[in-house]
């Protein structure tokens, strides 16, 4: 596998078992998620087909109710709670798309639903979540709001992880299935990496299915859960710095890191400048506003672009959309060249 350019840091355990992720896990998940999330639309892209030389695909999970794919593992991790569970509420960490998703299920599922966020999370995520019916409590650090979150479990709540859960890869596997039935001369997928819950959920439901599909890894510099952990051959713990917030994990997910050595096509580390770009791009032609968590894997395409042929079909996972006008000001101010 192509590499191109420490202590184990774990929350609080949630719901799921510790057995590795299977197709029929993904399967079980369809079932159960379907009636309470999207089915998001895959679009052939005519400028970045020309672009890119080849035929490529968008995956519009940014089109997701709540703005991203988290949905699809919240309600999964709910759903396989007992009544008994459920009655006694559930309790989530984020700091960004994984808080509106959780607020979301236990909206429509009538269960009591507490997010634990850091005081910094911008704005507009705390109110959207507030806005699904979620109660918010705010700790200085994300240390603290672990530790806050664990009181509560402590307490008899269920936690509900953002990525490091098997049910929550499993709902996500769900678009692999999606992408599989949509597109089935598939070749490659570009998918960008947090904590890893969404790319170890799609490759196993790919490589359980089409082998030779070749799957693409993004991070964002400041954000390499996985690269670090290719690098070492071990979960470690990194520090977030990158803009791309929603890539901010602490850490790799263990499966993730174990399915990643076996399949991944290719590991791409790109800079917050080259997703910002790739996002004006997509804003531009494709007139989608995606996060830089997004369109990253549009600036990790171009980078491997001579890998592909004119005879591939090639699938870019636009996984979230919350971007404000503030972020966009911000990114521009940071990052857009100087005149």
């Amino acid at each position: 596998m192509p590499f191109m350019p420490g202590v184990v840091c774990r929350s609080p355990k949630s719901t799921g078992n510790d057995e590795m992720i299977t197709l029929q896990d993904i399967l079980e998940a369809r079932g159960l998620v379907s009636p309470y999330v999207r089915r998001t639309t895959l679009e052939r892209q005519d400028s970045l087909s020309r672009r890119l030389g080849t035929n490529v695909y968008l995956k519009l999970e940014l089109f997701q109710k709540t703005g991203s794919f988290k949905p699809r593992g919240a309600f999964n991790q709910v759903l396989h709670l007992t009544p008994e569970q459920r009655g006694r509420g559930v309790v989530a960490v984020s700091g960004g798309n994984f808080a509106q998703g959780a607020a979301y299920a236990g909206r429509v599922l009538g269960v009591r639903t507490l997010v634990c966020m850091p005081a910094y999370t911008p704005k507009n995520y705390i109110a959207a979540t507030q806005s699904y019916g979620a109660e918010v409590e705010l700790a200085p650090t994300f240390p603290e709001v672990f530790t806050m979150a664990q009181a509560y479990q402590d307490e008899g709540m269920s936690l509900l992880h953002p990525y490091d859960n098997r049910y929550q890869m499993a709902g996500n596997g769900v678009i692999g299935l999606e992408l599989l039935d949509d597109l089935p001369e598939m070749t490659d997928v570009f998918i960008s990496i947090g904590g890893g819950g969404l790319i170890a959920g799609i490759m196993a439901a790919i490589k359980s299915l089409k082998p030779q599909v070749r799957i693409w890894g993004v991070e964002t510099e400041g954000s390499e859960t996985l690269g670090e952990a290719l690098r070492l051959g071990k979960v470690v713990q990194i520090h977030p710095t990158s803009l791309a917030k929603t890539l901010g994990g602490p850490y790799i997910a263990e499966d993730t890191l174990l399915l990643a050595q076996q399949h991944l096509e290719g590991y791409v580390l790109v800079s917050d400048r080259e997703a910002f770009d790739a996002l004006l791009y997509l804003m531009e032609r494709a007139k989608v506003i995606t996060e830089l968590a997004a369109s990253c894997t549009l600036a990790a395409a171009e980078r491997v672009k001579d890998s592909f042929s004119p005879d591939d079909h090639v699938v870019l996972l636009l996984c979230g959309g919350n971007t404000s006008l503030e972020n966009l000001m911000e990114y521009h101010r940071l990052l857009a060249p100087s005149e």
